[in-house]
């Protein structure tokens, strides 16, 4: 039986499996030992938004990265000075903010909850802290990060060159 004040704090067994599970899904820990997931789980944090709560704003210091144990989020990007438009949704057991993890660099979108969301917060400083300490796992989560960063930029090309090839047709057929 779970001690009901410890287990508020560090979680029940049942939940610390389930957020390895999860981890385990992910692209960005793929190839990692079921040792080397419970070391990532013991350095994230939960966080629970309400429908329409902002993860983050476009342009604010990038922390880390957020799993989405439950719920969905938006990615929006702000066009001008009060247009948002809805980049994607992401929904349970996928990531996003990832950037963060790798450069300082400002957000290049916004996130908000779509739904009541729990999500898993991956910073980089504990990667820094997991890359002091174990920097084989930190650099085996840094290529997996680097790796998915490289798809999603071959896909972000690759809609810009289908978007590109409709403008011209379009531009073609109206002259």
């Amino acid at each position: 039986m779970v001690n009901a004040v410890w287990g508020n704090i560090f979680g029940s067994p049942r939940e610390k499996k389930v957020i390895i599970e999860t981890l385990g899904q992910l692209p960005a820990f793929e190839g990692l030992s079921k040792n080397d997931l419970a070391q990532v789980e013991r350095v994230t944090h939960e966080r629970r938004y309400k429908a329409g709560e902002p993860v983050f704003d476009e342009k604010m210091p990038g922390a880390g990265m957020y799993i989405v144990l439950s719920g969905e989020v938006v990615i929006e990007k702000l066009i001008g000075d009060d247009n948002k438009i809805e980049l994607a949704t992401v929904g349970e057991k996928c990531f996003f903010g990832e950037l963060a993890l790798i450069d300082e660099m400002p957000r290049s979108a916004g996130a908000r909850a779509k739904i009541d969301s729990v999500l898993l917060a991956f910073c980089k400083p504990d990667l820094e802290n997991l890359l002091e300490h174990n920097p084989g796992l930190a650099a085996r989560i840094v290529r997996n990060v680097a790796k998915m960063i490289c798809r999603r930029l071959v896909e972000t090309n690759n809609r810009m060159e289908a978007l590109e090839t409709r403008i011209s047709t379009l531009s073609h057929k109206e002259k």
